[in-house]
């Protein structure tokens, strides 16, 4: 039981010495607080369901610190994110333009849920038409009938 004591407390001590520090936020408040506008409106390309703003991948603080930059220089937003997909493309924007090479990103799933209703409707009528038309025709049904008291007088 000892063992199991010292080892969990051995444990403990070695999880505090892999934490690391918080980033610094840049010097200029005014700097940061545009950053972090910009940076919800951009994707993280490593972690791709997060924003740049709330991802902590690398390349998400490689990102920040080059939009740190080109605010510094006197950029606009605008040309920010001009400069961001003209490097990534436009799945760096959460919100990519209509164009025709994002038509299957905007309407793609419109298209999906139309023939996903499509054939929802098209099985259900067939089930009802093979419900409604008859198994037998009349000659089937007497030949069946005659089988069936063959087969109950051979008894």
């Amino acid at each position: 039981m000892k063992f199991l004591i010292i080892l969990f407390m051995a444990l403990q001590c070695a999880l505090g010495a892999h934490a690391e520090e918080a980033a610094p936020l840049a010097d200029d408040p005014v700097v940061e607080q545009r950053l972090i506008t910009i940076a919800e409106e951009l994707r993280c390309l490593v972690c791709q369901n997060e924003s740049l703003a709330g991802s902590r991948a690398d390349l998400a603080n490689d990102l920040r610190r080059e939009v740190r930059t080109l605010i510094r220089a006197g950029k606009s937003d605008v040309e920010i994110k001009e400069y961001l997909v003209s490097r990534y493309g436009d799945f760096v924007l959460y919100r990519p333009p209509v164009k025709p090479t994002t038509w299957l990103l905007w309407f793609g799933p419109l298209m999906l849920l139309i023939g996903a209703i499509w054939l929802l409707v098209t099985a259900i009528k067939r089930i009802q038409k093979q419900k409604d038309t008859p198994v037998l025709d009349d000659a089937k049904r007497a030949k069946a009938q005659a089988l069936l008291q063959e087969t109950s007088s051979s008894k």
